[in-house]
């Protein structure tokens, strides 16, 4: 592999199942787990915008900085490494609970979310860098200081070289299941009190993980049910999800 391949894989791709596994060809791997979130803000690529995810995450979250990308058409894109691969549904929630966070205003059609859940299955994001068949241009990974040139032509017209973007992911680290459960903490709205009336079929149907908000957003309180009740997730991110629930748990 490349240095550049080797970065990348580092970062986004799934583990192997096993020592002797070849690694997964895309960035979901056979059981549907990801270690690769992309975030986008598109139609325009408004970096002022996105800027506020890039600066919040580490900020207020504690997490790495996740790699800035040109989408090649017409976004711009944050790239975030976890350390252990998640399931589809909690990775979607997490960014979800990102998108409520940071870009509440913008409407729908400019955020987009990878991996994303549709009628012919799991479609994540096209890998970086990468050309753009229908314009020639190119996708790519850039530093946060030039991103806000991107934002009226979010692309490159010649290849970028493999070792400039080798070097850009160089430098970045991966999220580890405890940077996880803290940032879903701080991402999760504080349940000052529940109706007493409450039954136990309602309780089960805020553990799911699509279950929505009055927003329209997935609930990070039932983001963090997902991650302790998935079995394919690593265990010690189940348990960092548990540690990260109990206080919402009330005595019962």
């Amino acid at each position: 592999m490349t240095r550049l391949q080797t970065e990348f894989h580092r970062l986004y791709v799934p583990h192997p199942a096993h020592d002797d596994d070849t690694p997964p060809a895309g960035l979901i791997d056979d059981l549907g787990r990801v270690r690769a979130l992309v975030l986008e803000v598109a139609a325009p690529a408004d970096w002022d915008e996105l800027a506020k995810v890039w600066r919040g995450v580490q900020a207020d979250l504690g997490l790495p900085p996740p790699a800035i990308a040109a989408s090649g058409t017409d976004g711009l894109q944050l790239w975030f490494s976890l350390s252990e691969p998640l399931a589809v549904a909690p990775a979607q929630a997490f960014l979800e609970a990102l998108r409520r966070r940071y870009l509440p205003e913008l409407t729908a059609r400019r955020v987009r979310l990878w991996p994303a859940q549709e009628a012919a299955g799991v479609r994540h994001a096209q890998p970086v860098p990468m050309l753009m068949e229908a314009s020639g241009n190119w996708s790519a990974f850039v530093a946060s200081d030039l991103a806000p040139l991107f934002a009226d032509t979010p692309w490159l017209d010649v290849p970028p070289g493999d070792d400039g973007q080798a070097h850009l992911l160089s430098g970045l680290s991966s999220i580890s299941p405890a940077l996880l459960a803290n940032a879903l903490t701080l991402l999760t709205p504080v349940n000052v009190a529940e109706p007493a009336a409450t039954d136990r079929a309602n309780r089960d149907d805020r553990a799911s993980a699509h279950r929505m908000d009055a927003t329209g957003s997935p609930d990070p309180k039932a983001f963090l049910q997902a991650v302790m009740n998935d079995a394919s997730v690593p265990l010690a991110l189940r348990i960092e999800a548990a540690k990260a629930l109990l206080p919402h748990t009330t005595a019962r």
